[in-house]
């Protein structure tokens, strides 16, 4: 995981799943407010920031601000695209081609916030930055109104945004935990070429 062609190849993907990402959102960020516009593509704004970390790592830099950013996002937009689609399918959407590939992507999109617990780090006040993140874009989504459409689960977006607000507590609470009690891996590559010499 470590690899420097790796992490290539990862930033590719993730790359490109985010251009999908805002893509896919085009119609709904027409309609929303300048003020509110980062706060609503949620997924490709998590596949971003790990896109970001990665590359600092690739010019020998760290950022653990948007290290921190990425695993807690990745973890939650992950699971609670894969949870959203499963509900659909439950009340009765048709799922698609188009939904199985988003139901597979967002659940590797979870397994990477975790695998990269691993590699990546935060100090306390940046986790508490990605927390604030977390939870004012829940407040953003579903007091403002502002959450991914899903017109068929419209009657239900009271319980979806209470189930949202604890899939955020319970991603903080993970990726804390990883990260605080498992060893550390260096993903330091001058620090391995050196070693090799």
């Amino acid at each position: 995981m470590k690899q420097k062609y790796f992490l290539i190849i990862l930033l590719i993907i993730n790359g490109l799943g985010t251009v999908y990402g805002f893509w896919w959102y085009k119609f709904q960020l027409k309609d929303t407010p300048y003020k509110y516009l980062i706060f609503v593509p949620d997924s490709p704004m998590a596949t971003l920031f790990f896109c970001i970390a990665i590359l600092f790592i690739l010019f020998h830099r760290r950022s653990l601000l948007f290290e921190g950013l990425a695993m807690v996002s990745l973890v939650k937009y992950g699971l609670w695209a894969v949870g959203m689609n499963a509900v659909s399918a439950h009340f009765g959407y048709p799922i698609q081609t188009t939904e199985i590939m988003l139901m597979i992507s967002h659940g590797f999109m979870a397994i990477e916030g975790v695998l990269f617990a691993k590699f990546f780090n935060f100090k306390k006040w940046q986790f508490a930055l990605a927390s604030l993140w977390l939870f004012h874009n829940d407040f953003i989504d579903y007091i403002f109104g502002m959450a991914p459409w899903y017109p068929y689960l419209k009657e239900n977006m009271k319980i979806i945004g209470y189930c949202t607000f604890w899939l955020s507590v319970i991603s903080l609470t993970s990726i804390y935990m990883l990260t605080k009690h498992q060893v550390k891996y260096s993903i330091d590559f001058k620090q391995e070429r050196d070693s090799l010499k």
